[in-house]
Formats: structure tokens, C-alpha cells, sequence
């Protein structure tokens, strides 16, 4: 046989695995928080929302966004997905941020948008970095970005408004929902939290192990969150909430992408990674 026909013959080298980063993942908070207060019914929120859905099919996955409403407020929960079966996980994070910068330390601040480069982007720019970097090899993974999670305690709203019209007009059974908030913080501590499944916690915290993450996903509990996790805890299924919730610049107009790192986003998006592989090694 001559070159030219081995050539021909020989099956095409198999892609390299395109793997999680972190430095990517920044460059989509700077983006996010480019685009101005991302409050429901603003400019930015649907610049953002169109923005997240470009990426995702970009990505290669199939997006809907699952329109309700909830206390008068539409919501606009945004799914990513690849192929028809029924989710085995699911992946969460908030899109949306906080009108008011109640927290801020300056009261002169208070009516002030929340800039949500941590609150929010952070756990976005994960997602849509695992969608560039998830084998299409694993089991039936969605990718869910929640609308109207972060304007609890203000007339007229509440929290987490987005995750339960989700789990409402969403009658799945998944294996697991593991939620990422505030997950960027330049100076990472994520807690185990009290409220999510202890299994899927120590999971997820063990792979965080193996990969030399320990000293940011602790092995303590600490918080008991209200968050995107409790209604699916709520419907009986179990979900984790990894959120480091000791962040001084939570709702406040300090909130900004140089409060947030690369390496923080590398910790937390390459330990779901490699634990959502490990899940669909199992039988």
C-alpha cells in the first residue's frame, strides 16, 4: 500500500480534551459586569440574557429560555442542554442582580445597582465555561441560569423567585442540582453548607481534594443558606449550594471583577468538571 492511500485510510486524530479556564471564565465576569445593573426588566439584563445565550450555542448546546411569572415580575430562566433526555444533573447559577446596594457601608450607596461581579457573574462565567469544556461523553447534564434570585427583603419581591418557577414548571427527578454562588471571591472559602445533602457534599468536597483544592472548598460546615439549592431540596431532590458566603463586598457597589480571580473560578469550575465526569463513569 502506498503513503498516500495509509494516509487516506487512517482514522482522524482524536480532538484534544478542551479543558476548564479559569483566565476565560474572568474575561466573561469583566463582560458581564460591562453591561450595567443586570436587574430583571433592565437594559442590561437583556443584553446579558441574549449575551449567555449566544455563548451557549456557540458551545454547541441547544438554549431555551422558559418564560413565567412570579409576584407580577416575568422571569426568564435560561436552560442549556444537549440532546432530548432528561437531565441526571444539573448545574445552577444566577443571572440576575441585586437593584439595590443595601449593604454598602456608605448609606449614601443604598439606592445604588450591586455591580454582581461575584453575585452573580461569578457563578454564570463557571457555567458557561463548563459548557466550552464538559465532554459531550457524560450523562444528560442542564445548565440552568435563574432568573430574579437576588432582590429578597424589597416590596414587592422576594429571593430566589427564578429556581422555584424552574423546579414548578419542571417535573424532572434529576440525581443531583448543584448551585454556584459567589464563587469567585479573590480570597476563596467555601464552607460546606448546612442545608444541602451531606453525600453529594462530601463528593463534590473529595474531588476538590484530589485536585489539590482543600484549602478552598473547607471541610467544615458553616452557613444555612436560603439560595437557588432550597426548592429542589424542597421537591426531594438532592442539591448542594456551594457559595463562600464571606464576601465583605455582598451588595455593595464594591462588587467588581478585581475582587474576583482567576484562580478561584479554575478551583470551583474544574472540581464540577472532573466530578461531573466521575458521575458519568459510574454504572
Amino acid at each position: 500500500m502506498g503513503a498516500a492511500a495509509w494516509y487516506a485510510l487512517r482514522p482522524p486524530p482524536e480532538a484534544a480534551p478542551v479543558m476548564f479556564d479559569g483566565q476565560r471564565a474572568y474575561a466573561d465576569v469583566q463582560t458581564q459586569v460591562a453591561f450595567g445593573a443586570r436587574v430583571p426588566g433592565s437594559e442590561g439584563h437583556t443584553s446579558v440574557r441574549k449575551w449567555i445565550g449566544e455563548e451557549l450555542v456557540k458551545a454547541g448546546w441547544q438554549v431555551e429560555v422558559q418564560e413565567s411569572e412570579a409576584l407580577g415580575h416575568p422571569i426568564q430562566n435560561i436552560v442549556a442542554k444537549r440532546g432530548n433526555e432528561p437531565p441526571q444533573i444539573i448545574i445552577g447559577a444566577h443571572y440576575d442582580t441585586r437593584m439595590f446596594a443595601d449593604s454598602d457601608p456608605d448609606p449614601a450607596q443604598h439606592t445604588s445597582f450591586v455591580p454582581g461581579a461575584n453575585d452573580g457573574a461569578s457563578g454564570v462565567a463557571v457555567l458557561l465555561e463548563l459548557a466550552r469544556s464538559l465532554p459531550k461523553e457524560t450523562v444528560p447534564v442542564w445548565l440552568v441560569f435563574f432568573d430574579a434570585e437576588d432582590n429578597g427583603r424589597i416590596e414587592g419581591w422576594d429571593w430566589i423567585l427564578g429556581s422555584r418557577e424552574f423546579v414548578r414548571n419542571n417535573p424532572i427527578q434529576p440525581r443531583a442540582a448543584i448551585i454556584v454562588d459567589m464563587i469567585g471571591d479573590a480570597d476563596l472559602n467555601i464552607y460546606k453548607e448546612r442545608n444541602s445533602n451531606p453525600g453529594l457534599t462530601d463528593e463534590i468536597w473529595g474531588v476538590a481534594k484530589t485536585l489539590g483544592y482543600e484549602s478552598k472548598f473547607i471541610p467544615d460546615y458553616k452557613h444555612s443558606m436560603i439560595d437557588d439549592h432550597t426548592p429542589f431540596l424542597e421537591a426531594g431532590i438532592p442539591a448542594v449550594d456551594i457559595i463562600d458566603f464571606d464576601y465583605p463586598y455582598w451588595h455593595t457597589v464594591q462588587d467588581t471583577p478585581d475582587k474576583v480571580s482567576a484562580e478561584s473560578l479554575q478551583a470551583v469550575g474544574e472540581t464540577l468538571r472532573a466530578w461531573i465526569i466521575q458521575q458519568s463513569e459510574q454504572p
